[in-house]
C-alpha cells in the first residue's frame, strides 16, 4: 500500500509537472520566451550551472517562476524558460538568461536526454529523466514547495548551481 503510494504520487506529482515542463521548454525557434519590452527594460543576468549528468545526451532546459502561481507545472505561468545543449563528454551544462528583473525566482531544472521534449518515466511512473531545483533541496514525494527552490537574482550577475537527481 505505501509503495503504491509513493509510486503514484510520483507519477501525478512529480511526472506530470516535469512532462508539462518540458513540453514547453523550447520554443520552435529556440529563443526565449520573454516579452521584447520586458527583457528590454531589465539588465540583470542569470547563471544556472547544471551538474550531475549521468550522461552528455540531450539538452538541459531551466524555468523560472515569480511567485506560487504554476509553481512548477504550469510553464504558462513561467516567467522565463531556456534550454542548453550538453558539450561532448561533459557531465554538466550552463544555462543562461539575460534581461531579467532582480527579483526572487522559483527555479527548476531538467534533463531530457532524449530530446523528446517530455520527462520520460518508467512503467511505474517514475522519471527516468534527471531534475533539480534551485538551492538543492530534498525531493521527496513530490517537487519541493516554492519558497526552498527560490533564488534571488540580483544585478549584474547572480550564479547558481543545480545538482541533477535520477530517481
Amino acid at each position: 500500500m505505501v509503495l503504491a503510494h509513493f509510486l503514484l504520487a510520483m507519477k501525478s506529482r512529480c511526472g506530470f509537472v516535469c512532462l508539462l515542463l518540458l513540453t514547453m521548454l523550447i520554443t520552435p525557434s529556440g529563443e526565449s520566451t520573454t516579452a521584447p519590452a520586458e527583457a528590454a527594460a531589465q539588465g540583470c543576468m542569470l547563471r544556472v550551472r547544471v551538474d550531475g549528468l549521468r550522461n552528455a545526451t540531450g539538452v538541459i532546459g531551466v524555468l523560472l517562476f515569480r511567485s506560487t502561481a504554476g509553481w512548477p507545472e504550469d510553464v504558462t505561468k513561467s516567467v522565463r524558460h531556456e534550454a542548453a545543449p550538453i558539450a561532448d563528454g561533459a557531465r554538466e551544462a550552463t544555462v543562461t538568461f539575460s534581461g531579467l528583473a532582480a527579483n526572487d525566482y522559483g527555479v527548476v531544472a531538467l534533463h531530457d536526454e532524449n530530446r523528446n521534449m517530455k520527462l520520460d518515466r518508467n512503467l511505474f511512473g517514475i522519471p527516468k529523466e534527471g531534475f533539480g531545483f534551485a538551492n538543492n533541496p530534498h525531493v521527496g514525494l513530490g517537487p519541493p514547495a516554492f519558497g526552498l527552490a527560490r533564488l534571488h537574482v540580483a544585478c549584474p550577475v547572480t550564479e547558481t548551481e543545480i545538482h541533477i537527481i535520477y530517481k
